[in-house]
């Protein structure tokens, strides 16, 4: 059985705090879905019950750029591996912020800027939809990856810049808004 509300409430917002992973799936008219885990405990913000953000480093790619430029539409997922069992599901529209960009220096403001840091996507809470979550196993939460981290701080600032400026299309041939500023950040004491 699933619940709606309007936007996150305070049981919502203790859950999501509580979670290492949550998922994003993104999607334009004629490209394909786009579907990632995102880790790194410390990227994902409940800036009020209407709007939340996440921390993107570079990657691979840059599809939910893309698609958010082409569509906005966006689905985060937080799956409960301990008790209650839990899904919870944000449904709404969002908008990368770059560096450089106006409201960078708002948003920016609620995060630890980490290397590599890429852009903050601002998504606007459209509705929160939770289920059962009992088919989702029990897991342990062991620690984060540091291949990232240390990827992103022993680049060469040019180099990483170069190559983020020249990603300007997804796997789809949709355009991205690029950054071309690496951004060094602080890595996490356990990090």
């Amino acid at each position: 059985m699933s619940d709606f509300f309007d936007e996150l409430n305070f049981k919502h917002i203790e859950m999501i705090e509580d979670q290492p992973v949550f998922f994003v799936a993104t999607a334009a008219a004629d490209a394909r879905i786009n579907l990632s885990p995102k880790g790194l405990r410390d990227t994902f913000r409940v800036l009020s019950p209407g709007r939340v953000a996440y921390l993107d480093l570079g990657g691979s790619g840059n599809e939910t750029n893309a698609h958010l430029l082409a569509d906005g539409r966006i689905t985060l997922m937080f799956c409960n591996f301990q008790q209650p069992a839990l899904i919870l599901r944000i449904y709404g529209k969002g908008r990368p912020v770059l560096p450089w960009e106006s409201g960078w220096d708002e948003i920016a403001q609620h995060f630890i800027l980490l290397p590599g840091t890429r852009q903050i996507f601002d998504i606007e809470v459209e509705s929160v939809q939770t289920s059962c979550g009992w088919g989702v196993p029990f897991m342990e939460y062991e620690r984060e990856r540091k291949t990232l981290l240390k990827a992103h701080s022993n680049a060469d600032p040019q180099e990483w810049a170069g190559k983020h400026k020249r990603r300007r299309e997804s796997i789809d041939g949709l355009p991205t808004r690029t950054t071309d500023r690496y951004i060094a950040g602080d890595v996490p004491q356990d990090g």
